[in-house]
């Protein structure tokens, strides 16, 4: 018996996956897209940070971190 293949949740993705299976086609997805679509948001996760700090005064940034530390730190009391 074959397996089930799990189809995207999206209903445009999942339409095209379905028409793929019909056709006996495979998804085309190239290593090179993938790897380009990784160095382009490597690229801006490297200039999002300081460029945030850059633009925070140091008080504002300040409350950021003491609102993280007592996230970070608060007791999880769900379910009592």
């Amino acid at each position: 018996m074959a397996k089930k293949q799990k189809l995207p949740t999206d209903i445009n993705k999942k339409a095209k996956s379905i028409v793929d299976i019909a056709t006996n086609q495979e998804p085309v997805i190239s290593d090179e897209i993938k790897l380009a679509a990784a160095a382009l948001g490597r690229k801006g996760g490297l200039k999002g940070g300081p460029a945030r700090a850059k633009a925070l005064s140091s008080k504002r940034r300040s409350e950021i971190a003491k609102k993280a530390a007592a996230a970070r730190w608060a007791k999880k009391t769900k379910g009592k």
